[in-house]
């Protein structure tokens, strides 16, 4: 597997990202320019764990796109705690847009986790430059008045749950002791997806730059929600497919799998075209199936 990819900084909404891409690999008319496939990463990922899909996609004839999102790697993590909301990020990514693709394209997205909330938002808000969405592990969760997110998390399991205690500032030293720099254990057991220079990888960029940016997204979930208030009754009315792992913990979720399978998911996205549950696997099903989630993102994206 060919792994070099060509990286770039954009100045996108007031900070500069750090953008992966990888462009065709196969012969075509030059005066065709090739679909551009956005993948949005989620925590603690980077840009880095689309690497299959990239490779994969680029060899079909796609431009594929993966930026560290905001707080990431090397994309400028700013300093102030209320500037992670869904809003900052998916003004991120129109700038993106915009600055590699043009400012009237249209794009495929694809999300994971954190990529995955922030891909519904950006098609709540610009469904105007979202061909088709392939999301994966993390459903739409329409606005709800009454379900303030860390609220409802506490009542569900208490405030050890790992969201609630994101909002504490000592949780961001604990987890910088516990994964980043030399405190990594070599003889750690890593899953049949996950390699050594994989880890390593993560290591080298967390150490540089610490995890406060990634859990800000957390401690943002109750602003973001605020802001969102005039979308109580907003569908994603853009083309989508959504896939989840049988074992992920998201789709076992009190309620989720009912919502899911019973209309509701539907309703709220009524452009869903499939919905696939993919056995024996979990949260991080791109890694853990990559060549399985390409072909899925490839047939998908093709009908377009």
């Amino acid at each position: 597997m060919d792994l070099t990819f060509d990286h770039s900084f954009v100045k996108v909404n007031g900070i500069t990202m750090h953008v992966a891409e990888k462009s065709p690999s196969v012969a075509g008319n030059g005066a065709i320019r090739p679909p551009v496939i956005l993948f949005l990463h989620g925590f603690p990922e980077l840009w880095y764990t689309w690497r299959h899909q990239m490779v994969a996609l680029s060899s079909l004839g796609y431009r594929t796109i993966a930026p560290d999102l905001r707080g990431y790697g090397d994309t400028d993590a700013p300093e102030s705690v209320d500037a992670y909301t869904s809003l900052h990020v998916v003004g991120d990514l129109i700038g993106l847009i915009d600055a590699v693709v043009g400012d009237r394209e249209k794009v495929f997205v694809v999300g994971h986790d954190w990529g995955a909330i922030i891909a519904w938002h950006l098609c709540l808000f610009r469904p105007d430059r979202v061909k088709a969405l392939v999301n994966m592990s993390v459903v739409f969760d329409p606005w709800n008045p009454k379900r303030k997110p860390t609220s409802t998390f506490k009542a569900f399991y208490g405030d050890d749950y790992y969201i609630c205690r994101f909002q504490l500032l000592e949780i961001l030293i604990k987890i910088h002791v516990c994964i980043v720099g030399k405190r990594y254990d070599d003889s750690v057991s890593l899953p049949s997806w996950l390699t050594d220079s994989d880890v390593k990888y993560y290591v080298s960029k967390y150490e540089k730059n610490g995890f406060t940016g990634p859990v800000n997204y957390y401690r943002n979930m109750d602003r973001t929600w605020e802001l969102m208030g005039s979308l109580s009754n907003a569908k994603v009315k853009v083309p989508v497919k959504f896939i989840i792992g049988d074992q992920d913990l998201t789709y076992h979720i009190p309620g989720s799998k009912k919502y899911i399978h019973d209309g509701r998911f539907k309703s709220h996205v009524p452009l869903l075209d499939e919905v696939v549950v993919i056995k024996g696997v979990g949260h991080f099903i791109h890694e853990e199936r990559p060549d399985e989630i390409s072909k899925h993102i490839h047939d998908y994206f093709l009908t377009f």
